[in-house]
Formats: structure tokens, sequence, C-alpha cells
């Protein structure tokens, strides 16, 4: 969109307190050309009253091949950065030049670039990246681990080279707070594996100089962060980030006069948006599982360190956090998939585990197993990752060894405050179906950021295996086509009237008018399990549609019949869209369609009419999943397409095949 549209769109969206704001934010912004509001100087620290270790483990017992494995790729200036696998940037590499484009952002006042610019910036997210330094506490790690000289310096020579190229407040580093926070807390990681105070990189003269620029550093962070928080329609994810920052700052150097003040804001701010952020069942309110998965890890991490340092959070933060991982647990099917739903950006916290396999989620549930005394998020799990080795240590691990996770899995089925219901049986079991319905809000506050437009739609894994899948994000900032495509109501297996999206796309990060979604019914305890809803997405069209799903799940003879009632009284093309899982074999015989996966499949008709497969298609784009951010592979999309006049009841009949069987019919897309 132009940049004068996208701003008409993000006015209507904020109201009269919101604009307000912006206008002083904006007066900030310029005043600080004229060095208003920026530091002049950074006071002295008091050095004897910094926080206490909250990274109890040792490393001995983690896999310490591929940490080696992963440092030296760095001290040879190959790089991981999304779709970049072993890029060669250097080392140190120019931290002012997207890695994916080759743009060299401007040296300018931060506050004064347009990172939303591909012109100016390249892709932001590739340039910020790098700039969040986990890589630095793999340096750290391997030097903790080994002893080996060459990585401390390694870590040194880093942060030397960052703190001189992107020097305060000047670059596009300054610019977004969240950046700065998540820079904090890789700093805290790796200043506590380095040694402290104590670590070998600031003994001498050269050293003391070092040590000095790494703190100063860490103030004019601070400072920047309590400058410019994300409020109104943007406190999203990113206040809790910043909030996160502001907290790990002042907790692990509390050595400015300020430290007191910024940690007791962070606190604060922390604990009510725990609260406000999350459904008291569990679900983040962004409706996106991603960033559930970080807004848990942050919650996770903080509570370390505040605890470490004597003062951990409310029971009520960490009831809301248990809860969190309750509705991952839920999600998450016995080979470990979680759906994919609402934007992914495969963003770390912190990389603590380098081992091979690693897996984000059910690393989370071992966490909050051992914080929670969880035997079923132990059953979940199976493994005590590497990362946790970390965070917990051997008091850690022995925690978890004496948890019994022989326990059967009774998931919570319903989550109605935010929005998903599960319909399936034999959870835990080779046999297992899970279903999961999304019935939830489009997302978070009037910009509804990071939400899909996938109201009704669910995702249907049988024996671990998806069949049915959500297909993911694979966009931000750049290639609109796909940006829009991945977050339409085509791309997810709900229904399409018109070829419209349910909600409205206002920017990349932007909804205008969204579906309203609610729950009629939901019973899982019949032999027959029922859920049933309705969005009003569509009326907004001039003849008003609404849409209501029936899925009704037979316990025994595990078939599925979709009931989809579109209630309107003109004429209106509808189409039902399916997405089919990585390595469904898809076939057509007779208006029949069979999925056959790896170990599982299903057969799939439908009441009305006519039947359209995609796969990898670009015109019309369609027909896609991306399981990592910037990289998508095709896979099968299948619509049954029709005009109808006046209210109508699709039916779709899907028969569940847990058996891989041979697919023998004569159209195999």
């Amino acid at each position: 969109m132009t940049s004068l549209a996208w701003k008409i769109n993000r006015l209507k969206l904020m109201g009269a307190p919101e604009i307000a704001w912006r206008v002083q934010q904006l007066l900030q912004k310029k005043a600080s050309k004229f060095g208003i509001g920026l530091l002049r100087s950074v006071p002295a620290p008091q050095l004897g009253r910094l926080g206490r270790p909250f990274l109890v483990g040792d490393g001995r017992d983690t896999d310490i091949a591929s940490l080696r494995a992963a440092a030296d790729a760095v001290l040879a200036g190959r790089w991981n950065v999304f779709a970049l696998r072993g890029a060669e940037l250097g080392f140190p590499p120019q931290w002012n030049r997207d890695p994916k484009t080759g743009t060299v952002a401007p040296l300018t006042l931060g506050k004064q670039i347009d990172y939303r610019s591909e012109k100016v910036v390249g892709d932001i997210k590739y340039l910020w990246e790098p700039n969040r330094h986990l890589e630095l506490v793999a340096l750290a790690q391997a030097w903790k681990v080994t002893g080996e000289r060459r990585y401390a310096d390694g870590a040194l020579t880093l942060l030397q080279s960052w703190f001189e190229q992107c020097p305060y407040p000047m670059g596009v580093h300054w610019t977004s707070s969240l950046e700065l926070a998540l820079r904090l807390l890789n700093w805290a990681c790796a200043w506590e594996l380095l040694g402290g105070l104590a670590s070998p990189l600031f003994q001498g003269e050269a050293g003391q100089r070092f040590l000095q620029q790494w703190l100063a550093a860490i103030y004019q962070h601070a400072h920047f962060i309590a400058g410019y928080f994300s409020r109104h329609s943007s406190a999203n994810n990113h206040l809790f980030g910043e909030y996160m920052g502001l907290f790990v700052a002042s907790s692990v150097w509390p050595c400015w006069p300020e430290s007191a003040k910024w940690q007791a804001l962070a606190r604060k701010g922390l604990e009510e948006e725990a609260l406000k952020q999350n459904t008291p069942d569990g679900v983040n309110r962004e409706q996106a599982v991603y960033y559930q998965h970080e807004v848990m890890d942050m919650m996770l991490l903080c509570q370390r360190i505040g605890q470490a340092n004597g003062a951990g959070f409310s029971t009520a933060y960490l009831q809301r956090l248990e809860r969190l991982a309750d509705f991952i647990a839920a999600l998450m099917d016995v080979e470990g998939n979680v759906p994919m739903t609402g934007d992914a950006d495969d963003a770390q916290m912190v990389r603590l585990a380098h081992e091979d396999g690693w897996h984000r989620y059910r690393s989370l549930l071992a966490s909050c197993a051992v914080l929670f005394g969880r035997a079923d998020f132990k059953r979940k799990v199976r493994h005590f990752d590497d990362k946790n080795r970390w965070l917990f240590g051997v008091a850690g691990l022995q925690q978890w060894q004496a948890l019994d996770g022989g326990l059967p899995e009774a998931p919570v089925m319903a989550f109605p405050d935010g929005g998903y219901f599960l319909l399936g049986s034999d959870f835990g079991t080779s046999e297992e179906v899970r279903m999961v319905i999304d019935c939830a809000p489009l997302g978070y506050l009037s910009i509804a950021a990071h939400g899909h437009a996938d109201a009704l739609a669910f995702t249907l894994s049988v024996s671990g295996e998806e069949l049915l899948t959500d297909p993911g994000t694979y966009a931000y900032h750049t290639q609109k086509k796909w940006r829009d495509y991945f977050r339409s109501t085509p791309a997810h297996n709900t229904v399409s009237v018109d070829g419209l999206d349910q909600s409205e796309i206002g920017g990349n990060f932007m909804w205008l008018k969204k579906a309203n979604a609610r729950m009629i019914a939901h019973e899982t305890n019949s032999e027959v399990q029922v859920f049933e809803g309705e969005h009003d997405g569509y009326g907004r069209l001039a003849d008003p549609v609404l849409h209501r799903r029936r899925i009704e799940f037979n316990f025994n003879n595990k078939c599925i019949v979709v009931k989809d009632i579109l209630q309107c009284t003109n004429v209106h093309d509808i189409s039902v869209h399916w997405q089919f899982g990585d390595h469904c074999v898809v076939t057509v015989d007779e208006g029949q369609l069979q999925a056959q996966g790896l170990r599982s499949g299903l057969r799939m008709r439908c009441s009305h009419g006519t039947l359209d497969l995609l796969r990898g298609s670009d015109t019309p784009p369609g027909g896609w999943i991306s399981r990592r951010f910037d990289e998508k592979t095709p896979i099968t999309s299948a619509a049954w397409r029709m005009r109808v006049q006046g209210t109508i009841e699709i039916v779709t009949h899907i028969e569940l095949m847990p058996q891989a069987s041979s697919a023998n019919s004569p159209a195999n897309y």
C-alpha cells in the first residue's frame, strides 16, 4: 500500500487519546534532531550492586559438539538468518547491511529512519535479526564450556564492532525499542556466561575500557526503551518485550540511580500485561501461536531472573503462564506438531540449545513441567533439553526426573475465553485424532496485527500426522502478494464468499473491518462430538452473508461431517477451502478426494460444487505452506466452488484412514 493509504488506514483505527499520543511522539522524534531528549552523558555505574546469576547450569551435560559447531560457524563468518543458511557475512559482519538484499541502512538519527521502507533499509527482518546478538550467546556458552579463549575473544570482537558501527542513537538499530530489549536479554546471558565482572575480558587497561564501553551501551539501551514504549493499538507483544528488556537491564545491572525506578516500572508493566494480553484460560490475545510461545518465553525468563535476585513474580502472573502452557499442550499432537495459527516470525528470545531436533514448544512445556510440577507436561515433552539444563541446572533436572510422565493424556478441550475448541479421541496414542477449531477474535487491539482471516477454520492431525493444516506466514514487511495470501481466508480450512477475506486487510500488520466469531455449541462427552459456531465477517456485503459451521466427529467410525450454512438472499460465489499436510499425496476419482500421508489419510467429498486443486501456484497464489520464515514449499490446496442464491447448507464428509494405504487413482496432484 502507498504510504498515504497506510497512514489513512492507520488513523481509522486510532481514538483521540492515541492520536494525541502519536503527535507527542512525533514531536519528540523531531526534537531529537536538536538533541532534545537524548542522553548527554552516562552516569558512572556502581559496580558493587550487580545482579545474581540466573543461568544455573554449567553446560557440561549439554550437546557440546553442536555448541562448538555453532560457535565455530560464527567465528568463520557463516550466519544463519531465516532462509539464509550459512551465509558468508564475515566476522565481524557489517551490522548495518541487510544480509538478504545487500542494502546498507543509513547511519543517521535512528528515530528519523523509515524502517518499513525496503528502499531505505532492505528487508528489515533480516537486518534486525543478527543484531539481536543470539550468536554472541553461543560464543559465550562455548567459552563457558570449553575454556578456549578464542570464543571469549570472539565475543569481545563482536561487541566492539557493534559499538563502533552502531553508536547511540544513530542507525536503524536505534529505532525499535523491542530490538533493543532483545539485545539486552542476550547481552545479559553473554555477560553471565563470560564471567560477569570477573570476566578475563575486563582485565587490564584495555579490558576496563571495554567494560565501560559495554556498560555505557547498556545504560543507553535502557534509557532509550524507557522513553519509547509501544502504547495504545501497538501495545502488544512489543510492549511486553520492552518491559522485559528494561527488567533484565535493571536486574542484571542495577548500578545506576535510575535502575530501581526502571525495575519497578518494568515489573509493574509485566504483571499488568501478562494478565491483559493473555486470556484467563491461557490463549494469547494476538491469536498467533508463535507469539504465544514468545510471550511465554519472556514470562519464563523474567521469572528466572527475578527469582535469582530474590523477587519472582506474583501468583497471578505464574498462574497465567501455567494456563498458557495448558493451551500449548492441548494444541500439540502426539508427535509434537502444533498448528501454525496466526503470524510467526521464527524469533527466539535467546538461543541456549543447539542440539539437533530442538523443539521450541516442547522446551517451553519442559520448563513449565519443572516450574509447576506438572507431570502431564513431561509426558508431552519426553526430553529435558539443553536450554532447560542451562536455566534450571542439576536441581531442575532432578525435579524433572521425579515427575511421573506415564500418566495418560487428558487435554483441556475448550478455551472459551481465547476462542479455541478441540474434538478428537485417543489422545497421546498412535491412534490419536486431534482437531483444533478456531472460533476466536481476529487479533488483539484495533489493528489485530498478527491475526489471520481464519474464523471457523480447523486443523486435523491423525496418528501424529497433520492432514489438514494451517499454512503459516512466510512474509512480513516485504512481498505484499505473499504477505496477503498467507493470512487470507482461502489459505485456511474455511469458507470464502465472493473471493473475499472474512476481514479486510488495511496493511501488513493491520486489519480494518473484522469478523466476529462466536461458539454456539461444543459437546465432547458423547459418541458424536460436536462443535458449532458462526461469524459475521461477510455481514459487510451489500447482501449480508452469515457463515455458520457445524462439525460432527463420530468417535466410533472416525468420520467427520462438516456442515457449512451460508445465510443470504442474493447470488454469491462460495468456495470451501482445504489445505493438506506437507506429506499428503492428493488424488481425485469421480469427485472424491483422497489425501494419503505417510501413515494416515482421509477421503473427502462435498455435497455441492466443482473441485479445484492448486499446488505451488503463483497465479493465482495457492497450494503453499511456510514452516519457516521466508521459506515456502508446495502443498495441495483444494476448493469446492459453487454459485448459490439464497441460504444453502454445504456438507463435507471426511472419512479417516488411520493406516497407510496405496493411492491408485488416476489423477495425482
